[in-house]
């Protein structure tokens, strides 16, 4: 039998749609002001905050691998089809912006907009409901 943190999940789950909203919002107004980069910076970070933690309860309730990375993480849960096989390098992709984002911030380039910024939207939506899914397979209601 597994364990497997729902509420935890649903919890990081939810922060999806307003991460998502506030990339849409930053692409339609871009300007590149301080401002608009930080928070470009933040919600790409809560992306990818999101998508490794939910990958992580996913490992450890349903005792996969353990992951070496956060990469290592996304090849995981790719690999037991909790997403569509198309997620899986633009997820890749993600979870490599988060040591720039975290340990080499000073060199983050804040007036422009990161070319992942316009998609992360639908990858992350994608990634949620692909997610909502796998847990009803897997474990019905």
């Amino acid at each position: 039998m597994y364990y497997v943190n729902r509420e935890q999940i649903t919890i990081r789950l939810g922060v999806i749609p307003e991460v998502a909203e506030a990339l849409r919002q930053l692409c339609a107004n871009w300007d590149g002001s301080l401002i608009q980069g930080m928070a470009q910076e933040r919600a790409i970070h809560l992306g990818i905050e999101a998508v490794t933690d939910v990958g992580s309860y996913l490992i450890d309730g349903f005792i996969m691998r353990d992951a070496s990375s956060y990469e290592d993480l996304v090849t995981i849960i790719a690999g037991e089809q909790v997403f569509p096989e198309s997620l899986s390098e633009p997820l890749l992709e993600l979870v490599k912006l988060r040591r720039p984002l975290v340990q080499d911030y000073y060199e983050w380039e804040r007036e422009a907009l990161h070319p992942l910024a316009a998609a992360l939207p639908d990858i992350l939506t994608a990634f949620k409901e692909a997610v909502e899914a796998y847990l009803l397979r897997e474990l019905g209601e």
